[in-house]
């Protein structure tokens, strides 16, 4: 889905390279991201009414940093936001709000997103959250699309059988995850995360060519 609405807006990279995921949630949605003072602990949220997003709000301590986590964070955030916009605006279809939803009580139309690239380690559990779940899942397919992600990687996989089937190996996973958080403009978590979908370590990587 994900590299669907890339292709739609035109912004699905012809080489691996950081999507420009910024213009993504302008082009898509109509609207452009605004900075504001945020709860602690809340990195943006996403507004709908019936027409669909009607404005992304980020955390204004994401603002203006480059070449940083920090600007990563703002990436990571952005792809969070455009993931509820993309897999979750019908439920606002009907002017009505699904209150499980929301964790601020004022009655406005929106999803507050927390930190979450602490919620995307592996090593904790899932809380319930499906909304969450499916925006984290978008951060990955919008920032580092499948296909761009095995162009990557392929100078750290090995062949495995005369089925065209490659493997990475344990010792080149660390070294594939610092290619692709460079290449993509990503965090380590967030490539860490995206490269065990495509090549889940449980089944040896193996990937059909």
């Amino acid at each position: 889905m994900c590299a669907d609405e890339l292709r739609k807006v035109g912004l699905y990279p012809s080489h691996s390279e950081p999507v420009r995921i910024e213009r993504f949630i302008e082009k898509r949605f109509n609207v452009s991201p605004t900075y504001a003072e945020l709860p602690d602990g809340v990195l943006g949220f996403t507004k709908f009414d019936t027409n669909g997003v009607r404005e992304v709000v980020i955390a204004a301590s994401l603002e203006g940093a480059e070449g940083s986590p920090t600007e990563r964070r703002l990436r990571a955030t952005l792809a969070h936001e455009g993931g509820h916009g993309l897999m979750h605006a019908h439920l606002f279809a009907l002017g009505t709000e699904p209150a499980s939803l929301f964790g601020d009580g004022d009655g406005t139309p929106k999803i507050l997103c927390r930190d979450m690239l602490g919620e995307m380690q592996p090593t904790r559990g899932y809380d319930g959250r499906w909304w969450e779940l499916q925006a984290n899942k978008a951060i990955g397919g919008l920032l580092m699309p499948r296909s761009l992600v095995e162009e990557v990687i392929r100078s750290f996989t090995v062949p495995v059988g005369s089925l065209g089937q490659v493997l990475i190996p344990d010792t080149n996973r660390e070294d594939a995850v610092r290619e692709l958080a460079n290449i993509f403009n990503v965090n380590p978590v967030v490539a860490r995360i995206r490269l065990a979908d495509i090549f889940p370590p449980e089944k040896s990587g193996q990937l059909s060519l």
